[in-house]
């Protein structure tokens, strides 16, 4: 039988597949019988372990499960799934998850909780067209926007602030209906009873204290935590000393904006071309 040779080192998913071959071949089980016990035939087993094919949660689990591995290979594929994305940002999105309050200041394009998947997905596929990730981690991204707006309606659901720049409604991602659904699910977020929506029009001018991307978390214990990122690096920050000034900053923000129903309307001129 001919092995394809696989360098481990070349990616994350290289290196999930060459561990899946070698601890299938430490236990004397062929590709066939693992996938049996996992659900799945020995040609999806062998594309995965090639990397020729992305793993799914599903399998990584499975495979935990059927090999006795604790949850190494679900850790793996979660390695993956973030390998693009920037660092801090998994970290802060499994805080996000159990936050009793989030605090959101978006530039340029609308903040994944507020995403439709259309939106979602043309942002996605331009970045595989520049290269800048894989098609896999393309799909990983945008069901990540997904599993993220899950928060929005657990119980109990978190109170959630966002406010967008201006530039987040004036710039055209995907065609005119994207666009179009996208301010709908605006509206229908300020709409929410545990919401609240902003926008932070070009006219503030000097009255805006943030240019950049600000996340602010306040969890169940009442601490805080932000993120911040530019368009390189995220950095997380749990030093309450270094967050109290951003979320000082951010009630500045909200103050000099227009109110949700003010911003509403903003958004309504930019879906109908008059802003």
């Amino acid at each position: 039988m001919n092995i394809r040779e696989l360098d481990p080192d070349s990616s994350p998913q290289a290196a999930f597949g060459a561990r899946l071959r070698r601890v299938r071949s430490e236990r004397g089980w062929t590709q066939e019988e693992l996938g049996t016990r996992i659900g799945y035939s020995s040609t999806h087993v062998s594309s995965v372990e090639t990397g020729r094919k992305f793993p799914t949660l599903r399998l990584a689990r499975r495979a935990d499960e059927a090999l006795g591995t604790s949850d190494t290979f679900e850790r793996d594929w979660r390695d993956m799934r973030h390998g693009s994305l920037l660092e801090g940002f998994p970290e802060y999105v499994e805080h996000e998850a159990r936050a009793s309050e989030i605090r959101l200041y978006e530039v340029g394009v609308m903040p994944g909780l507020l995403q439709t998947p259309e939106y979602a997905t043309v942002l996605a596929e331009s970045a595989v067209r520049r290269g800048a990730v894989t098609r896999e981690q393309a799909e990983e991204r945008v069901a990540l926007v997904a599993e993220r707006q899950a928060t929005l309606v657990r119980s109990p659901a978190p109170m959630v602030f966002v406010v967008l720049d201006e530039s987040c409604l004036r710039r055209p991602i995907g065609t005119a209906a994207v666009m179009d659904a996208q301010y709908e699910r605006l509206i229908a977020f300020a709409a929410m009873p545990n919401t609240v929506l902003q926008v932070a029009p070009f006219a503030m001018g000097t009255r805006r204290p943030l240019n950049l991307p600000l996340y602010i978390l306040t969890l169940p214990d009442r601490s805080l935590m932000s993120y911040a990122e530019s368009s390189q690096q995220g950095h997380l920050e749990r030093d309450i000393p270094f967050v109290l000034p951003l979320l000082t900053a951010y009630h500045q923000l909200q103050a000099e904006a227009p109110s949700q129903s003010a911003s509403v309307d903003l958004i309504e001129q930019a879906r109908k071309g008059t802003l």
